[in-house]
Parts: C-alpha cells; structure tokens; sequence
C-alpha cells in the first residue's frame, strides 16, 4: 500500500512530505531551550523551515532532471523521514544553509553531462559549494566532486580544471573584503573552523543509536546493489549515479570530522542517501519486502518522536 501511493508521482505525495518534515522541524524545538517566542524568533524559525523545504524540492528537481530514480516520490519522501529520524538535523543553521548551498552546486555538477557551457557551469558548481564552506568549513570536502566528475567525463582540457580553483579563491576574496568592511577583522564572515573531533560520546543516546543504525545498515545494504546496477544504466548516466554515490562518502566523512557532533551533520548524508535507498527501492520485485522496507523506515523515526515526546512531558 505505501510503496504503491509513492511509487508515482502524485499530488498527496507532497503534502504528505510536507506534514513530515513540518512534524521533524517543530519536534526538533520542542524542549531544546527556553527560548522566548517573540516576532524575530518566529520569523527566524519560519526562515528556516523555508530553506529545509527549499532543500527538498531541489533534491527533487535534481532527481527529476537527471533521471537518477524512476517518476517516483520515495526520494522525498526518504528525504523527510530521515529528517524525523535525526531532527537535530535541523537545528544548525550554519549546516541548513550549507547543505543548501552543496544541493545547488550539485546540481550544476550534474549538469555537466551535456557537456554543454562546461566553463559556467563548473564556475557556479565551485561557487556554490565555497559558499556552502563559508557557512559549514567541512563542505568544501564536496570539491572533490567537481574534480571527480570531470575525471569521469575525461575531460583534458586545462582550463576547466583550474576554473573550479579560480571561483574557490574569488568566493573567498569576497568573504575576506565583506569581513574586513563591516567587521575590520580578515575571518570573522568565514567559518575558519577546520578542527576536527572524533569524541563520538554524544552519539551515546538511544535515539541516536537507533536512528545510525537504521541509516548505516540501510545505507550500505542498498549501497551494495546500487553499485552493482550501477553498469546497468545508460552509459551517459553512468558518471552521475557514481557522483552520488562519492557524494555519500563525503558526507560521511564529514561526520567522521565534524568538530561538534550533535547529529545536525548528518543533514549532508540525506540526500545522497536518498537517491541511493530509492534506487534500491525500484529494483525490489518483491512488493512484501518493498513494504517491510519502506514500513520500518517509516515506523521507527515515529517510535523515536513518541519516545522523545514522552520523554520530555
């Protein structure tokens, strides 16, 4: 029944989507901090919410325009509930707008196989990525996709391999000169923080457990049979499928690294994740297992919220 409502796209799709990731936003505030409510502060959080969902539907735009999965709605849909799993990951706001920031040079990278305006496209991909490592430093580690996608396309042509360095360095010129005019001081717009912790004692709390567990058994189990199907695509989407999947290294990475760990990172690994769970998804033959699948991705973050919930009342 569930994988057959999202396994088109539909309308009741989105508003579903759209109660999920409302649920994981708010359950995430709720009891963090007695924060007062006052205008600013509603319209901070409204902001916010705004940019999540902004998120999403790039994700579903990047999923649509490059055929990763099939006319499905599982991406989004995963894409919020892991929101629910781990609603932390909505705290940061730092982490939100450079997750933002990484789905927008992400989409350019994609773009690139027309192999049409390579020069722009491998300028704002660069662009929007130093941006995203304006706001979060560790997101630059999603450069690599850049170098690796013209690697995979073979492209030898010189210029576009230092194009995505000269848009890095003019990213942070601007920074440097917005920092030094409104606060006299070279760092302060950057976010110069390159330390790294492996200090994984936050993680020892059984929402936390559960929630990895359920990301990394799931993960790498569907990681398994996407990189076998992987020669089954077409060779031009070929070089795509095998970005997402260093994507999800990266953001794995990132975790690994992140000086604080307080589950907000995990944000970087939704969307790779997603688009990988989906395309797992769509191979599955057997509908019982389909729905066993999606079932326990569906009912455990719940469980978690009830948890919290009681928890804190």
């Amino acid at each position: 029944m569930i994988t057959s409502i999202f396994s088109k796209s539909k309308s009741i799709n989105f508003f579903v989507v759209f109660f999920v990731t409302l649920l994981a936003f708010f359950s995430a505030r709720f009891g963090v901090a007695n924060t007062p409510v006052t205008t600013v502060y509603v319209f901070k959080q409204l902001g916010l919410l705004l940019v999540v969902f902004l998120s999403i539907f790039m994700l579903s735009f990047i999923v649509g325009k490059n055929s990763l999965t099939k006319l499905s709605n599982y991406d989004i849909l995963l894409f919020s509930l892991f929101l629910l799993l781990i609603p932390h990951s909505t705290l940061n706001v730092n982490i939100l707008f450079s997750n933002f920031f990484v789905l927008l040079g992400l989409r350019r990278i994609m773009s690139l196989r027309s192999q049409k305006n390579e020069k722009q496209k491998l300028f704002d991909a660069a662009v929007w990525i130093a941006i995203a490592s304006v706001f979060y430093f560790w997101a630059i580690l999603f450069f690599a996709l850049i170098l690796v996608t013209l690697a995979l396309y073979s492209n030898k042509n010189i210029r576009h391999w230092v194009i995505p360095f000269v848009a890095v360095f003019t990213v942070f010129a601007v920074a440097v000169g917005v920092s030094i005019v409104l606060y006299n001081s070279f760092f302060n717009v950057v976010n110069t923080n390159w330390q790294v912790s492996y200090n994984f004692n936050p993680y020892n709390a059984v929402h936390f457990i559960i929630a990895i567990t359920v990301l990394l058994s799931f993960g790498l189990w569907s990681s398994f049979f996407y990189l076998q199907n992987i020669k089954k695509k077409k060779k031009a989407y070929r070089a795509l499928f095998k970005v997402v999947i260093i994507a999800y290294v990266i953001a794995f990475l990132i975790v690994f690294l992140a000086p604080n760990k307080t589950g907000s990172e995990f944000l970087f690994m939704f969307a790779p994740l997603t688009i990988i769970i989906t395309n797992y998804l769509e191979t599955v033959k057997e509908k019982w297992f389909k729905e066993l699948f999606l079932g326990i991705l569906i009912v455990v973050p719940l469980v978690l919220l009830a948890l919290q919930f009681f928890a804190k009342s």
